[in-house]
């Protein structure tokens, strides 16, 4: 972890946040005492592929209409 003082991260930024993005933690500090944090954005989420989802919901076997009732009323959940 990197500290440096406000001014230094002032004039300093974009090495700073060059060092953040390669997952170093740099902390700033005010009169010695910590007061923020720079580190590494998350990486963004790759989407959701909802089509793949439906295709695979379509193809599980489907129940009878009454096949929850049925399987219920005969005790075999």
């Amino acid at each position: 972890m990197t500290t440096v003082n406000i001014v230094t991260a002032k004039a300093h930024l974009s090495e700073l946040v060059g060092k953040a993005e390669n997952g170093e933690i740099i902390e700033i500090e005010r009169h010695g005492k910590p007061v923020a944090r720079l580190v590494a954005a998350e990486a963004p989420r790759e989407p959701f592929d909802f089509n793949w989802l439906e295709d695979v919901a379509r193809s599980m076997p489907t129940t009878e209409p009454d096949g929850v009732r049925r399987l219920r009323d005969e005790d075999r959940y």
